[in-house]
């Protein structure tokens, strides 16, 4: 009787554990997601962090939103692709965040 309550005993102590760890730190970011997936800015500005995109995939993205001759994209020092490109005939400053935003400044 002893060994059959240590063993369920011990069995539940393992089940419960994973329960424990799955609850995910606090953001501190709008939305924090990895990448904005829904084709919509989550910011209407830039948000920093460590940014994955190359400078092809950054420029292609900046594409999608529906800029052209996309040109000068540089990293910063806090994660966003800053270039120039064309959109309704107006040239302007774009921003590529490691969310997948895209902004511009007129």
């Amino acid at each position: 009787m002893n060994k059959t309550f240590l063993l369920m005993l011990t069995a539940a102590s393992l089940l419960a554990a994973p329960s424990f760890a799955q609850n995910p730190p606090a953001t501190d970011r709008p939305n924090n997601n990895a990448v904005n997936s829904s084709g919509q800015n989550n910011s209407d500005k830039p948000v920093s962090g460590a940014n994955s995109f190359t400078e092809g995939q950054a420029k292609s993205k900046i594409e999608e939103a529906g800029y052209s001759n996309v040109t000068s994209l540089q990293k910063d020092d806090k994660g966003v692709w800053r270039g120039k490109a064309s959109k309704g005939g107006s040239s302007s400053e774009v921003s590529l965040d490691f969310q997948g935003n895209v902004n511009a400044t007129r």
